[in-house]
């Protein structure tokens, strides 16, 4: 009897190992078409899906580089601009509450680009840089190769053209860069912000439903969506205590990529997939 006892334990615990380890090798489940995963310190690699160097397009993650091209020309945050036609989506047609005529701080412009994507806010920014719009993108692209970004390349501030493109291995420099400014992590991460615009005050939330849920810290962020990109998503949170990039390109649907974040962390602190229940959830992102 005790020997069956003990054939009966080392039976159970040789099949918990077998499917701990199948559990490992499934990955994470992560759905969006391509992924990365990187320590923020080291650069070293955690996880991987797709080919790193491939070059994609990027949407709105293009406005993490708009807002280091801001920063880097020491303009003053408190400047009033004027939002005008020019600043009007002419590849998209995305609209926005920041009406022509509207007048808002740089600070408040930048805000409402990281946090709420809004697309006006970056062209706006980009039209009151010294030399105009032109110089901006040119400023972007220059910014793009110091960065040793080697596969990306802009053509406008907002990430609204499929001709903004970069690697996921450009995307981690690029956020790594944007994490190192204590604004930027600020104003990428707030929940929501209220704006007076000709029409009146108006609360702009943010597109990351991640943000506002406690059980997954982010300390930088940005969105992004175009039919070419598909849904997208840079971050960096803790893993094992260890900020980490997260890079989710071409999600499959509207809330896929913000599963898959919840996924992927799961997965590298624990080696397991993420449970069912702990995938539902979240508000509604843009």
């Amino acid at each position: 009897m005790a020997m069956m006892q003990v054939i009966r334990r080392v039976a159970v615990g040789f099949l918990l190992g077998m499917w701990l380890s199948f559990a490992h090798a499934a990955g994470p489940g992560v759905r969006s078409e391509a992924y990365l995963a990187v320590d923020a310190q080291t650069l070293a690699v955690l996880a991987q899906h797709g080919n790193p160097e491939e070059p994609r397009p990027i949407a709105s993650i293009t406005k993490l580089l708009t807002a280091l091209v801001v920063l880097d020309a020491q303009q003053p945050l408190d400047e009033r601009i004027t939002i005008t036609h020019a600043d009007y989506d002419r590849i998209k047609g995305t609209r926005s509450p920041l009406s022509a005529g509207t007048q808002l701080t740089r600070s408040e412009a930048l805000k409402v680009a990281l946090m709420a994507s809004d697309n006006r806010a970056a062209m706006a920014l980009a039209r009151h840089y010294p030399g105009g719009q032109a110089a901006f993108v040119r400023a972007m692209n220059v910014k793009a190769k110091m960065l040793g970004m080697r596969h990306s390349r802009f053509v406008d501030p907002a990430g609204l053209s499929p001709e903004n493109v970069a690697s996921m291995a450009d995307l981690v420099r690029l956020v790594r860069a944007a994490y190192q400014h204590p604004l930027i992590r600020d104003y990428s991460t707030q929940e929501e912000t209220v704006v007076r615009t000709r029409s009146g005050l108006v609360r702009f939330r943010s597109t990351n439903a991640l943000v506002r849920n406690d059980s997954m810290p982010v300390a930088l962020q940005k969105t992004g969506y175009t039919r070419e990109a598909g849904r997208c998503l840079v971050l960096v949170t803790p893993v094992k205590e260890r900020p980490t990039i997260f890079v989710l390109l071409n999600s499959w649907g509207k809330y896929t990529r913000i599963a898959d974040a919840k996924r992927l962390r799961y997965w590298l602190e624990t080696g397991k997939p993420l449970p069912a229940r702990a995938q539902q959830g979240g508000r509604r992102t843009g």
